[in-house]
């Protein structure tokens, strides 16, 4: 990865006495008003080693670096080395960069093939796959495709929600309102108006509540008829989400839920017993955590039966003992959070020394214009219907405006299902939002289509110039840049240039958004560009200049719309 700053110690290394290159690289500054220079190097720590003023310091040092080909000018303003990039010789750098590394660029090593475990997604089976899910299933992905980009070997789980109370009201509300042919035709639907009616009817009749917890213990204990009723349920539930993750792109390594963990929580609560953490309270049992400012965390039931909590327990012991992870991270929603610090705190108390790898990533909540969402009372938007909706309304905008594509399905589906993903990352991840139909489906100002449709003009220039294009990517280490040292060309090479530092900012943050957002500034920058300066000129080493420049802009769009999950297009 190209770096400017160590480039710069590098040449201030020879000349400075008691720092090494690492410490002078930390130290050298951007300044805030580019009038200043790009670069900036205080040189206040050195008065003591090298026996000057600071000031005398940086006079000395300029006059030392000055000739060299990087910079266009070199001067000393007080105790400050004030040193301005040569545009001509730093563009050509950053274009041989993004050439060598193509689809790389951007990517590093510093994962060091650790493993990293994310899990996200993870919607409860029986229940609709809706708009409130779309939020752990991006995020998380995007989180998955930055990490794999810097280099961790990352295991993708969908938790399912497979276990719990609910599929004892489930299977009640199907023993006694159920066909199996409804089922069959329309699982999740069909399950849902089942769902929401147990809980119509339980508010007449309380008892069905007691019911539906006998039920759930009798499938806890493994019965026959409960468990097949449980995994048809299950298996229909997974092939509708199937769907949704096939036309998201998203795949898992995954899907063990919580129902995988029921064998391995006696061991848990064993351990917990041993190490004297467990107390009986009103006949449940609890891991008191006052101390650590927190409500203490129940582990079983008064009737004996296990709660997330002590599932989570078991399923992060599982992971670390299978997978050996660096980190455990948890794409779940911000309500969580409590829970969260409970079994993290738990597993602590346990001696488990890597407790704190497991990191709770969490996002703000989806809400509906006419309210908060509600599975059982049958208030949901599915997210399937969202997608469909986004590519049928970029069908009719595509014919509308007579878009250049022989494959309008394809382009439909990539730019359909991009808008709504990359609407979705565009802001930090813990901003609660309501969602609306006329924001997910406004294709233009800061939005996915916009980034893509620039994608797509990149690559028609690229396409018009033809052999051109061929020739100036081959001999780009030769081309001369000074055709392009404009303000709009500089400063879009600059950006290209912070690509990776954006990539490693928003893998240490967890913030996809970081990423959206220069790839945004990108876009802008490359079609200021684009109207500035005519590319296809007659002068061929100027056209070849400005042909570098735009299969980079390209690259580097392309690059960072992968990390949000979402495609390219070529053509739009």
């Amino acid at each position: 990865m190209l770096n400017m700053k160590e480039k710069i110690a590098g040449l201030l290394a020879g000349h400075i006495e008691g720092l090494d290159q690492s410490e002078i690289a930390k130290l050298i500054e951007i300044p805030q008003d580019s009038k200043m220079g790009d670069y900036a190097f205080p040189c206040f720590r050195l008065a003591k080693t090298m026996r000057r003023a600071p000031a005398q310091i940086a006079a000395e040092l300029a006059g030392k670096i000055a000739g060299d080909p990087l910079f266009a000018k070199v001067e000393s303003v007080n105790a400050y080395l004030n040193m301005f990039i040569d545009r001509a010789e730093f563009t050509r750098e950053v274009m041989e960069a993004v050439i060598s590394e193509k689809d790389r660029y951007g990517a590093s090593d510093v994962g060091g093939n650790r493993p990293v475990v994310v899990e996200f997604s993870s919607p409860n089976i029986a229940k609709p796959f809706h708009i409130g899910h779309i939020r752990s299933t991006v995020i998380g992905n995007s989180i998955n495709k930055i990490y794999s980009f810097l280099g961790y070997n990352v295991i993708r789980i969908n938790h399912l929600g497979d276990y719990g109370t609910q599929f004892g009201k489930m299977i009640v509300a199907y023993r006694r309102w159920g066909k199996k042919e409804d089922v069959i035709n329309e699982p999740i639907k069909t399950l849902l108006s089942y769902y929401v009616k147990f809980h119509e009817e339980a508010e007449k009749d309380p008892t069905l509540e007691d019911e539906a917890r006998a039920v759930f213990t009798r499938l806890e204990n493994g019965e026959k008829e409960e468990t097949e009723l449980w995994q048809w349920f299950r298996d229909e539930s997974l092939k509708e989400f199937s769907r949704v993750y096939k036309m998201l792109g998203i795949e898992y390594d995954s899907y063990a839920g919580e129902s995988f963990y029921s064998d391995k929580m006696p061991r848990i609560l064993q351990e917990l017993k041993e190490k004297g953490l467990l107390e009986d309270s009103q006949g449940a049992q609890i891991v008191d955590l006052e101390k650590y400012g927190l409500p203490p965390a129940l582990i079983t039931k008064s009737d004996g039966s296990s709660l997330y909590i002590t599932r989570d327990i078991a399923a992060a012991v599982y992971r670390k003992e299978t997978y050996d992870f660096y980190k455990n991270i948890y794409v779940v929603a911000s309500q969580q959070n409590l829970h969260f610090q409970q079994w993290i705190q738990v597993v602590e108390l346990m001696g488990y020394d890597w407790a704190r790898s497991c990191i709770h990533v969490p996002f703000g909540l989806v809400s509906l214009e006419e309210g908060t969402m509600s599975t059982r009372h049958g208030r949901v938007v599915f997210l399937e219907d969202v997608l469909n909706r986004a590519v049928e309304q970029t069908k009719e905008v595509i014919r509308e405006k007579n878009v250049n594509t022989e494959c309008i399905d394809e382009t439909a589906q990539m730019v359909g299902i991009g808008a709504v993903m990359f609407q979705e990352l565009s802001n930090n991840r813990i901003k609660d939002y309501v969602f609306s139909w006329d924001k997910v489906l406004n294709f233009d100002g800061e939005t996915g289509p916009y980034v893509q449709y620039t994608h797509a003009r990149a690559a028609s220039v690229l396409r018009n110039a033809g052999a051109a294009a061929d020739k100036a990517l081959a001999d780009a280490a030769s081309a001369d840049m000074s055709y392009i040292g404009g303000d709009s060309a500089y400063e879009l090479a600059k950006l290209i240039y912070r690509f990776p530092e954006v990539v490693l900012d928003a893998g240490e943050k967890y913030e996809p958004s970081v990423v959206t957002r220069h790839i945004v500034d990108v876009a802008q920058c490359f079609n200021k560009f684009y109207h500035d300066e005519h590319i296809l000129v007659d002068d061929e080493k100027e056209k070849e200049a400005k042909l570098i420049l735009t299969y980079a802009a390209k690259q580097t769009i392309k690059n960072g719309l992968s990390l949000l999950g979402i495609q390219a297009p070529e053509k739009m």
